[in-house]
């Protein structure tokens, strides 16, 4: 299919909560091919629907040579452990601020067959299941940030976009 542009921050599509997949066709399939050939470049570790403007539920990964998509995901399981780390987002290039995270992540959906699938990780793909899933409920990381670091992160989002 194709290679799609990224919505940046400030695109109302970033902050709608996305519509579950409630049947899977060609448009869904070729959803699935764009999120993965989208996400399949250098630096690149996640990608959600909304963030290409499809406001359904779904995303993909390209973790460590790992290229993955999954359909209506839920966030079933975090740890309480914390991973503390700088986050960035393709639809807020360039910038990047520490943001904690579970240290692992499960997240229950399904495949374009239809089938269950659970995706899991620790460390970074625990920190992308976190961050798609929050994308598909229309929040950006920022959101996530310490008051202050949110603070500062907002006013260079006024300079660049």
């Amino acid at each position: 299919m194709a290679i799609r542009d990224i919505r940046v921050v400030g695109d109302p599509v970033l902050r709608t909560r996305c519509a579950p997949i409630e049947r899977i066709d060609d448009r869904i399939r070729g959803l699935v091919t764009d999120l993965l050939e989208t996400v399949d470049r250098d630096g690149r570790a996640g990608l959600a629907a909304n963030q290409i403007g499809v406001d359904l539920r779904a995303f993909s990964w390209n973790i460590e040579g790992d290229l993955g998509y999954v359909l209506n995901p839920q966030l079933v399981e975090i740890s309480d452990e914390i991973q503390d780390g700088d986050e960035g987002c393709l639809s807020v290039p360039g910038l990047f601020y520490p943001t904690q995270r579970a240290t692992y992540a499960r997240v229950e959906g399904t495949d374009l067959e239809g089938r269950l699938v659970q995706v899991e990780g620790e460390g970074l793909m625990a920190r992308c299941l976190q961050h798609e899933c929050d994308h598909l409920d229309g929040r950006l990381y920022l959101s996530r940030l310490d008051a202050e670091v949110r603070r500062e992160a907002m006013r260079e989002v006024r300079v660049r976009f």
